[in-house]
């Protein structure tokens, strides 16, 4: 039987965009479904890893056509304004999510994908080694593969009866862009009774301002602005930014159940990538590179799958299962560490002192939550899909 196409992808952001543009360059016939419209901003700490570069430049991907800004150093605060630096180990860009998913999106179709935006996908189902995808316009879709990358929370997740959806999360993030003086090399990271506040420059000078908050201590607020007046610039650091700042949007973007907790890169047969198989602690900065990482697991394997490398479907997943679980399980759990650390007002207070004494511990911390420069192991992408 013929399906409509060899691998569907369900959500169309970095990580699904990236395995998308890999595998239509692998000659594979790629459907990708998006919910939403390009472009379109994101909550997003919108700084990524280094490491992602040379995978991105085997695709053909060239991240200098969006100008971003070039980051090497890292700063974190306490509350109170108690500082430690570190030079990043890697190093990272800045882009926004504006920018780079809409660049990416048009990258894919000129890779030959069909890429359906405003369709959201409502169930996935698996009988007799294939996918039935339907979407909410009640049309179906069958392939043999089906990639799941649609974020960090969805009704498609209740649907599949993952566990952390019933799960209580008193988390939610909070992101705009401003006018500001600040470094442009610099990602820093800002604590705050409740929560810590990520601030780095993207395309164009812009910094995007991006927290993470807890429910508990944002709930007792009616706007954001009287929270940021009041919690945030307590925080010497964040008051002079919110101060001085001006603001791009007309209010902020929010997104709230937000969910650290466990989830597995396989669901009824869709090998979940980025947001949807785990999602790390923003204050990690390393999720924008773990989603394009996890797209590169997935697609390689898949391609191998389609060429006959791979015997079988199990086979095709229990290697991704393997795969993710060696790249990313430790980082994960480094994420929740730290985060822990850094809710702890007191706690946060005493590690910067340890760090102001022993400097070169804070680039260790950084690289248990990053990986290596991504090795390309994948055959050449074919010239005649090439840009």
């Amino acid at each position: 039987m013929i399906y409509d196409a060899d691998v569907l992808i369900i959500g169309g952001g970095l990580a699904g965009l990236t395995a998308a543009i890999h595998l239509a360059k692998s000659e594979l016939r790629v459907i990708l479904l998006e919910k939403y419209t390009y472009p379109q901003h994101k909550v997003c700490g919108e700084y990524v890893s280094n490491e992602v570069l040379p995978y991105l430049q085997h695709l053909g991907i060239d991240i200098d056509e969006l100008s971003p800004a070039r980051i090497h150093r890292f700063l974190l605060s306490t509350a109170t304004g108690k500082t430690v630096e570190s030079k990043l180990p890697l190093g990272g860009f800045g882009v926004s999510r504006h920018a780079l998913d809409h660049f990416l999106a048009n990258t894919a179709r000129r890779a030959g994908v069909v890429l359906e935006q405003q369709t959201e996908v409502t169930d996935v189902t698996f009988a007799n080694d294939a996918f039935t995808v339907t979407t909410s316009a009640k049309k179906n879709y069958t392939a043999t593969i089906v990639i799941g990358a649609y974020g960090k929370r969805s009704q498609l997740d209740k649907r599949l009866q993952r566990p952390f959806f019933q799960q209580e999360s008193l988390w939610l993030g909070i992101k705009a862009h401003y006018r500001a003086t600040l470094p442009n090399d610099q990602v820093a990271l800002h604590n705050f009774e409740g929560g810590y506040c990520g601030l780095s420059q993207v395309e164009n000078g812009i910094i995007n301002a991006c927290y993470l908050a807890n429910y508990r201590s944002f709930k007792s607020f009616k706007h954001i602005d009287a929270f940021q007046k009041q919690v945030l610039s307590k925080n010497p650091f964040l008051r002079d930014f919110f101060t001085e700042a001006t603001p791009l949007f007309d209010k902020p973007l929010t997104i709230s159940q937000i969910s650290f907790s466990r989830k597995q890169p396989i669901e009824n047969h869709v090998l979940m990538c980025g947001d949807t198989a785990g999602l790390i602690h923003p204050l990690c900065g390393n999720g924008m590179a773990m989603a394009i990482h996890s797209a590169k697991l997935a697609s390689e394997l898949i391609v191998r799958f389609f060429e006959g490398e791979l015997p079988n479907r199990l086979s095709l997943e229990t290697q991704y299962a393997a795969a993710w679980s060696a790249e990313f399980k430790g980082r994960l759990l480094t994420g929740r560490i730290v985060q822990s650390i850094l809710t702890s007002p007191g706690v946060t207070s005493a590690l910067l002192t340890g760090l102001q004494l022993a400097p070169g511990l804070l680039p260790l911390i950084i690289k248990q939550t990053h990986g290596q420069p991504l090795l390309v192991n994948q055959k050449p992408v074919s010239a005649s899909n090439s840009l």
